[in-house]
């Protein structure tokens, strides 16, 4: 995952796979909570979800302000290019 554009098309294959949401449901815009319909565990499995892939350790404080797809996709790609 390189680009932002990996990454979204990443993160909608977890949603779809593993927290069974629609893809059409999913957008940059949408909101996990209100539009995607995740509570706190599956933001907490999320987090998980994408340190695996990642390889690296997420701030659990960073993530607290995320609520849109985009938002995520912002915060991932802060991890890939930090060193």
């Amino acid at each position: 995952m390189k680009s932002r554009n990996e990454i979204y098309n990443t993160l909608v294959e977890i949603l779809v796979d593993d927290f069974e949401v629609e893809s059409d449901d999913i957008s940059l815009e949408a909101n996990l909570y209100q539009d995607l319909d995740l509570d706190s565990i599956d933001a907490v499995d999320l987090v998980v979800k994408l340190r695996e892939i990642t390889g690296k350790k997420i701030d659990p404080e960073a993530f607290k302000l995320v609520r849109t797809v985009e938002h995520v996709v912002i915060e991932v790609e802060k991890l890939i290019l930090a060193k």
